[in-house]
């Protein structure tokens, strides 16, 4: 049996309202697909350290500081210590976005951290303060008297606080 033009027309008006959404569906799965590829890639990093390179990130555009952050860089420079007043330990941190941080780590309060060298991964919790040249981390120990949240820094594996 042939079919009329206006005939043909309505078959075919049929069929489109049957194939797009089938077609709308399974761009919607490619489009889920997807999100789930790029988030098991983001789980590979902790969430912790690139939550908190963008804070860090936004409080050094809006020049705030005295915020406790966690986070984890690269070393690019190791500083002579600080003998003024408390002593410190001094190196430079890069984080993930290219951002540098100065870490000053009370050696008088907490541990040294021995062997460091450059490439080396730090991470740390500590008080951030800002700078015009990232920013600095310190209270990276323990509060002696209890007034102010403990820090740390973990290198290889040990804790140091």
């Amino acid at each position: 049996m042939a079919l009329s033009s206006w005939q043909h027309e309505q078959v075919a008006d049929r069929l489109r309202s049957v194939v797009i959404p089938a077609k709308r569906e399974w761009r919607v799965s490619t489009i889920r697909f997807q999100t789930i590829i790029c988030l098991l890639a983001f789980s590979a990093i902790p969430f912790s350290a690139w939550s908190n390179d963008n804070l860090l990130w936004r409080a050094y555009q809006a020049r705030q500081g005295n915020i406790q952050v966690q986070g984890a860089g690269t070393v690019i420079r190791l500083l002579p210590d600080d003998n003024q007043g408390s002593r410190h330990q001094r190196f430079i941190l890069k984080l993930s976005h290219a951002q540098t941080l100065l870490v000053a780590h009370n050696i008088d309060l907490a541990p040294r951290i021995p062997n460091l060298r450059l490439g080396d991964v730090v991470e740390f919790y500590g008080e951030y303060e800002w700078n015009s040249k990232g920013g600095v981390i310190h209270w990276t120990h323990r509060d002696p008297a209890n007034r102010h949240a403990h820090g740390w820094l973990r290198h290889g594996g040990r804790v140091y606080e």
